[in-house]
């Protein structure tokens, strides 16, 4: 498989795109701007600024199409990870497979209709709407217009 059919999969499969140590020409910046055109959210973890390896992250921060990573925590918020379910599963609670499946089908920045919900999940409709019922209460989802979005996870410290 070509390098950037492979950067265009990767950015299409996840929920957020992280880039580390990228020097001006790397091909993370082309997965980042895939993800971009895919509405996935973007994040960078700067380096030094003096190290030619971290020029194409601190460039993605500059001109505000990624937004700055220093840590674990940033990731889960920029991936749309709510902190309440992950600390529910740190906890000892683990998410139940069709609450995870229904959470990775949601996006933080494009809205999903529950059918197209149901399809990514692999999920029967009526699943899907008793999942989205939860997570409206939890505070993980909210309905916008027609469809829902998954609500990026708040800062907790």
């Amino acid at each position: 498989m070509h390098l950037l059919q492979r950067n265009r999969l990767i950015a299409a499969l996840t929920a957020a795109t992280v880039v580390v140590e990228a020097g001006g020409h790397s091909g993370s910046l082309n997965t980042a701007a895939h993800a971009q055109s895919l509405g996935r959210p973007v994040g960078a973890v700067p380096g030094p600024v003096t190290s030619s390896s971290s020029s194409g992250c601190h460039a993605l921060i500059r001109s505000g199409l990624a937004e700055c990573v220093t840590n674990a925590q940033d990731v889960l918020e920029l991936a749309g990870v709510p902190t309440d379910l992950v600390a529910a599963s740190y906890h000892g609670r683990r998410l139940d497979p069709e609450t995870t499946r229904v959470l990775d089908a949601l996006s933080t920045t494009a809205t999903r209709e529950t059918d197209e919900l149901a399809v990514a999940s692999g999920l029967s409709l009526e699943t899907v709407r008793d999942v989205l019922a939860e997570l409206d209460l939890s505070g993980a989802a909210r309905r916008h217009g027609s469809g829902w979005r998954r609500v990026r996870g708040r800062r907790d410290g």
